[in-house]
């Protein structure tokens, strides 16, 4: 979930991260419809995570108690990438600590590896080459401040569109297949 200025700062509620003076928390919920939950009812199907610590910390004290609306959460592997924790009560949990062991997941065989949330995780795949498709949510707001998604230089890499729609509150959802190296030429060539 990213504006169209690519802030994914706090999107879920108005506590979720107030770093910097963030105060648009929960900017996702005007634009909640049947047409998102749809397409949200068809990302939270079984798969395994992978999560930044933050994202983790916010999530390990929810999820396991409200497992009811997205039972895969609790059932699927949770890698998390941290340098400071390397235990939880969480069940299905492991811990990773950096790019590399994250490229060995993504070689290894077993189920489809998502990641949400976890900005900066977000920016270290794409740097690295990590990231195979992304889902993109586009809300149609700016909020000229807050966490960017695409600030910390992701390599130049292509992309196919693969699926789109516009829900009736205006959100575009896309999905983005990666499709190799950056091409170039002239415009009307």
């Amino acid at each position: 979930m990213i504006t169209l200025d690519g802030v994914f700062q706090a999107p879920g509620g108005p506590e979720e991260d107030t770093s910097n003076g963030f105060n648009y928390g929960g900017w996702v919920a005007p634009y909640d419809d049947e047409t998102g939950h749809k397409i949200m009812g068809r990302l939270l199907q079984p798969a395994d995570y992978l999560l930044g610590r933050k994202t983790f910390e916010i999530w390990e004290n929810y999820w396991p108690m409200h497992g009811d609306f997205w039972p895969s959460i609790n059932e699927g592997t949770k890698y998390v990438l941290s340098n400071t924790r390397d235990n939880t009560d969480w069940k299905n949990t492991v811990f990773v600590q950096n790019a590399a062991d994250i490229e060995k997941l993504k070689n290894s065989e077993g189920a489809d590896v998502q990641v949400w949330g976890s900005g900066e995780l977000i920016q270290l795949l794409l740097k690295h080459d990590l990231v195979d498709e992304l889902w993109l949510m586009i809300h149609p707001l700016t909020l000229g401040e807050g966490k960017t998604l695409f600030t910390d230089g992701p390599i130049p890499a292509a992309f196919t569109l693969t699926e789109n729609m516009v829900t009736n509150s205006g959100v575009i959802i896309a999905n983005y297949k990666r499709a190799g190296e950056v091409k170039t030429g002239r415009v009307g060539a």
